[in-house]
């Protein structure tokens, strides 16, 4: 069946988003989406035809998004905020015919040759719907491509099927317990499958209303908990230690349900937030690759620590990674499963996909234990994939610019732990014989061509990599060599500052700078009373700006100031009353 079709009959009448202040009923939807199918149409897409979709959140994602499914099309999901060689990268390897966009993106999607439709144009209400319509399709029928970066450091699409992503909608419905009554909360992006699979659908499936952001932001969140009526709360880890401390059950007088997935949550947090707020934290297991949902700790039988058992349908294993033999409960080895839930392949990589489609089984990458009774604990993986607040960064990648420098004889890429975002993305370098480069000369080749959250945040200038018999180099003895006190670190990039504390306005021209390297932007053009996130600083970006922070106040900063601070006027201020309370004394005067 195509996915699509649950539209035909859903009562129209029932809000179906709520964005910004406005409702948008399952009727408007249905018309904006038709508006874009009759767009397509018009330019003779049809029948598995690749669209590209480089869209942030909003009503104009999920419009385009069921305009091209109807169709039989797919939708190629593309981050907007990825640099342009990436999207070019995907652009390329997809073949998409067009690309959905909006603003600064459409422009520069178009001068690279690519037909652009306007999303803004195509999902406008009344954009000539016409009947809504969808084109039949068997189960097996791609419906979505998600890229997902592999171990060569390329990216990878996923190709998911309308039988993937109606099988995992209809098994989410059923183990959350999802109804029309509910408001689910959905900040996450769309263009992952988590944002897509996870709570965008189910809620679809279920006639349910979306409360939809554009990304997490805690304010946002605690004002829509407060009065939007949310019932069914999703996030990542780094999400619940963002809300922790500051959330109380009165703030979500009708939550009823919360979850986490995309990286492991801490037991301790888990424990923390069940105590705190009187209902747990669910968790469930995944990848992008089987859709994403393969267990699910179940509320009749809640295990802290684990992500539960197999959902139906589903049949999961633990086997030793060598010669893919079945290990006894307790043991360690690789999550293989199998389902309707796995992925058709990867797009145009039948050698990735026959290596981790064997036989019928997803090999999953990652290391887990299944207990006697079934409950799965995941606890590391076998490739050395980092995951930064719940977004994949891949080494390989990340090495791939390194090595774009001429001085850089060797890079290893890796990931260490970190309390707030799961695990920070760190280098350790090998120069060329007579060659000479610093960390910010390495940091801007990065930033050229990958996403501000992959770019690793300390490097370390060394003479050798270490490496087993075999030439493989040994990242677990980097990771183990880094885990200590980053602050002790002498591998840390310190930005400026003489750790002394600047005045007001050295302190500006610092944010300044930073922000504009960091995202590519001139200082001089970052408007004081501007949000930060306008100019795409993310979660991520403004942990790394409070941490960087600390060095030239000469104290610690704390490390969600910048998202509560949103502009760079109220970060000025927000700073200066903490110097204040920390020293007795305005230790940084106002700027002028």
């Amino acid at each position: 069946m195509n996915v699509a079709s649950i539209f035909a009959d859903m009562p129209g009448d029932r809000p179906c988003l709520l964005f910004e202040g406005g409702v948008s009923s399952y009727a408007d939807v249905r018309a904006r989406a038709a508006g874009v199918r009759a767009r397509l149409q018009a330019e003779g897409v049809g029948r598995g035809d690749f669209v590209a979709l480089v869209l942030p959140n909003g009503p104009d994602f999920v419009a385009g998004y069921l305009g091209v499914l109807s169709l039989g099309a797919v939708a190629v999901c593309i981050n907007p905020m990825l640099a342009a060689a990436e999207t070019a990268f995907i652009l390329a390897d997809s073949g998409c015919r067009l690309a959905l966009a909006e603003g600064e993106v459409a422009g520069w999607l178009s001068l690279s040759g690519l037909r652009v439709l306007d999303a803004v144009v195509a999902t406008a209400p009344g954009a000539s719907p016409g009947a809504w319509a969808v084109e039949d399709v068997p189960d097996q029928h791609p419906a979505v491509i998600v890229y997902s970066s592999g171990t060569s450091g390329r990216p990878k699409g996923v190709m998911l099927s309308h039988g993937n992503v109606a099988f995992t909608a209809r098994s989410k419905v059923r183990y959350m317990g999802v109804t029309g009554a509910d408001r689910l909360l959905l900040f996450l992006p769309l263009h992952h499958c988590f944002g897509q699979n996870a709570i965008l659908w189910p809620a679809l499936f279920a006639g349910a209303c979306v409360v939809l952001q554009r990304r997490f932001d805690r304010a946002a969140v605690l004002q829509a908990l407060r009065a939007d009526g949310v019932t069914m709360v999703f996030g990542v880890p780094t999400t619940f230690l963002a809300l922790e401390g500051r959330i109380t059950p009165a703030d979500g007088p009708r939550v009823r349900y919360w979850f986490s997935a995309a990286a492991p949550l801490p037991l301790e947090v888990e424990e923390r937030w069940h105590r705190h707020m009187g209902l747990p934290i669910h968790q469930g297991y995944g990848q992008t690759e089987c859709s994403p949902f393969a267990t699910y700790n179940h509320a009749h039988s809640l295990r802290p620590g684990k992500v539960g058992t197999a959902i139906d349908g589903v049949e999961l294993r633990i086997v030793d990674p060598a010669d893919g033999s079945d290990l006894p409960p307790g043991a360690a080895g690789e999550i293989v499963l199998r389902g309707p839930n796995v992925m058709l392949g990867y797009l145009n990589r039948p050698d990735d996909t026959a290596k981790a489609i064997r036989r019928g089984w997803l090999h999953t990458g990652d290391i887990g234990r299944l207990d006697a009774e079934g409950y799965l604990s995941v606890e590391d993986r076998l490739t050395d994939l980092i995951i930064v607040g719940g977004r994949n960064v891949y080494p390989a990648e990340v090495e791939n610019a390194l090595y774009a420098h001429p001085a850089v004889a060797e890079a290893a890429v890796y990931g260490v732990a970190d309390p707030f975002l799961g695990e920070e993305v760190w280098a350790n370098v090998v120069l060329k014989p007579g060659s000479g480069a610093g960390a910010q000369e390495l940091e801007a080749i990065c930033r050229r061509t990958l996403a501000a959250y992959k770019v690793p945040t300390a490097f370390a200038f060394v003479d050798a990599l270490p490496r087993n018999p075999t030439g493989k180099i040994l990242k677990r003895e980097l990771r183990a060599a880094a885990a200590r006190p980053a602050a002790q670190d002498p591998s840390r990039r310190e930005h400026g500052g003489d750790g002394g504390g600047l005045d007001g306005s050295g302190l500006e021209t610092f944010v300044r700078r930073w922000l504009g390297a960091h995202l590519n932007l001139a200082p001089d053009t970052i408007e004081r009373d501007r949000a930060f996130a306008e100019y795409g600083l993310d979660s991520v970006l403004g942990v790394a700006l409070a941490r960087e922070l600390a060095a030239p106040l000469g104290r610690p900063v704390d490390l969600t100031v910048v998202w509560e601070a949103s502009t760079l006027a109220g970060l000025l201020a927000r700073l200066r009353e903490t110097g204040a309370a920390a020293s007795g004394a305005c230790a940084v005067p106002a700027a002028t």
